[in-house]
């Protein structure tokens, strides 16, 4: 079976995992503290919901060097989240088996990040 055309951003499988990442993201920092709220809790959300809306952004530039500067820019917020998921670890704020799961989504989204990069650099 032919898989169909990119009609739309939404069409990508990165920015579907990227939308996957965002809403784990959001669940798995509900159980946080009420002091976090405005601080980690915060910094994890916004980071997560800044990949998918830089890959997004990106697929409505002009131009394919646009484009792949806004990748980098989604791929600099999937470490930014990286750390702050990594520092939640340290500082338990919530079971590591819960956030580990979180950054395994982070490495799957990074991968597709990269092939889409290497694509449309190839290109041209």
């Amino acid at each position: 079976m032919k898989e169909s055309p990119v009609q739309s951003y939404r069409d990508l499988k990165v920015w579907q995992e990227a939308m996957n990442l965002a809403e784990i993201c959001y669940k798995a920092t509900k159980s946080f503290p009420k002091e976090e709220v405005y601080g980690i809790t915060s910094q994890i959300r916004r980071s997560a919901v800044s990949v998918a809306a830089n890959i997004a952004e990106g697929y409505g530039r002009k131009t394919p060097g646009e484009y792949i500067q806004f990748l980098y820019i989604a791929q600099g917020s999937l470490k930014e989240l990286g750390t702050h998921l990594l520092l939640a670890i340290r500082v338990e704020l919530e079971s590591s088996q819960i956030l580990n799961t979180v950054l395994n989504q982070c490495d799957s989204v990074e991968k597709l990040l990269l092939l889409l990069i290497r694509a449309l650099e190839n290109k041209r």
